[in-house]
């Protein structure tokens, strides 16, 4: 019989971080899957695979520092001083969440999975973790085209309009009012169109797990926090010093991170051990095609030495 934990509060440095945990008592095992969240999103869009994995292994979920109904500090920009209840939100601060919630909450090695920013959260948790990450799976991960190491040189017009967009989005109440128009039932609904390309699984509790967040008080700080991150880690920059084995599970239709590039990775990086493409499916196929991702995500883990 499934037990599920789904209102916990772990207090980390001065916040909350809200995690939930699904497992079976009755089938005894040492293994930990820890569910991250991408960008926008929250533990809860893991709703159809956490009590899958949940029946054969300890499966965790948690929010982001910024997102779901964890904490939401203030965004602190580089050139800011600083101020009480500000946080730089980054890959550094994420990754640390996650590895201190591994550490002290769950005290056994892991295993990490990832969707598109989380990804990359997961991965510098991994460095951290050390030993104690047994593998990552990555579904989608973020490729991070608007990161300064990836501008080309001979891109001419974004050399030119780059500072701009720059000055312009550091302003609180312009990253509040684009906040302000995505985050609504209908724009999300828009977005989502994108992201599931077969429209499978788009319902009335997605949109209300992605919409009722962005409705709190400072839903809008990791919001500004995250879109001036024009210098943090790429996916690749992490490749290269995590220990652990590293599996890719991409949608084949995803409209914002590039399937070509995935298999450029898996060529070129040793501890990319594989690469699935589930066919006509998007940017979150986790849930918009549970069935097939969570029988991936299944023999991946069983896989575990």
């Amino acid at each position: 019989m499934l037990v599920s934990n789904t209102n916990n509060l772990w207090n980390w440095k001065e916040w909350e971080i809200s995690w939930s945990l699904v497992n079976n008592p009755d089938h005894i095992n040492n293994t930990n899957i820890v569910l991250i969240h991408g960008f926008g999103a929250s533990k809860e869009h893991w709703r159809n695979n956490q009590n899958v994995l949940g029946q054969n292994f300890n499966c965790y979920a948690m929010d982001l520092l910024g997102f779901g109904s964890s904490s939401q500090p203030k965004a602190l920009l580089d050139y800011e001083s600083n101020k009480e209840n500000q946080i730089k939100y980054c890959f550094d601060l994420w990754g640390a969440q996650i590895a201190d919630f591994c550490n002290e909450k769950i005290k056994s090695p892991v295993i990490l999975v990832g969707n598109s920013i989380g990804c990359i959260a997961s991965l510098k948790a991994a460095e951290l973790l050390n030993q104690n990450c047994q593998k990552v799976i990555l579904l989608d991960c973020a490729q991070r085209t608007m990161d300064d190491k990836r501008i080309n040189k001979n891109d001419i017009i974004m050399h030119f309009l780059r500072p701009i967009i720059k000055t312009l989005v550091r302003q609180r109440f312009i990253s509040n009012n684009l906040f302000k128009r995505a985050a609504n039932r209908k724009t999300i609904k828009q977005i989502l169109n994108q992201a599931y390309p077969t429209g499978k699984n788009i319902d009335d509790e997605l949109i209300d797990i992605l919409y009722k967040p962005s409705q709190r008080e400072n839903s809008a700080e990791a919001f500004r926090g995250f879109i001036n991150l024009f210098d943090d880690y790429l996916a690749t920059d992490l490749f290269k010093i995590v220990k652990c084995d590293i599996h890719l599970i991409w949608g084949e239709k995803d409209p914002w991170e590039s399937l070509e590039e995935a298999k450029l990775w898996e060529r070129n990086f040793k501890n990319i051990k594989s690469l699935d493409i589930l066919k006509g499916v998007g940017h979150c196929p986790h849930d918009e095609n549970p069935e097939e991702t969570n029988k991936i995500l299944l023999k991946i883990i069983q896989d575990t030495k």
